[in-house]
């Protein structure tokens, strides 16, 4: 993914305000992009006798499926809060975060 260089256009006065609208509308372009892809294979694929409504809303993924899905999730949430996690790198860019682990009850 090409990241913009050079600072940043602001149009509010407060530049966090600026983020979470980066982020809103990234996050709608995302959606629209994919209502209009699913919209196609769900049209495709009742026209094609494939599937129907019902059985694309009774689907259950698979373990492999489900994985996958958490893969893709996991990306797509790093794409979102990119402009966030900029700023964290900016402030600490070398300091390692260590693991937590928790204790099991006894």
């Amino acid at each position: 993914m090409a990241i913009a260089k050079g600072k940043r256009p602001l149009y509010f006065e407060n530049p966090e305000t600026d983020k979470l609208l980066a982020m809103v509308l990234a996050l709608a372009e995302e959606v629209s992009v994919l209502r209009d892809r699913l919209d196609t294979v769900e049209r495709l694929a009742q026209a094609k006798g494939l599937l129907s409504h019902a059985e694309i809303d009774a689907y259950q993924p698979d373990p492999q499926a489900a994985v996958e899905r958490e893969q893709q999730r996991a990306a797509y949430i790093a794409r979102i809060l990119r402009i966030v996690q900029a700023d964290v790198e900016a402030i600490a860019p070398e300091t390692p975060v260590e693991p937590t682990t928790a204790r099991s009850p006894s």
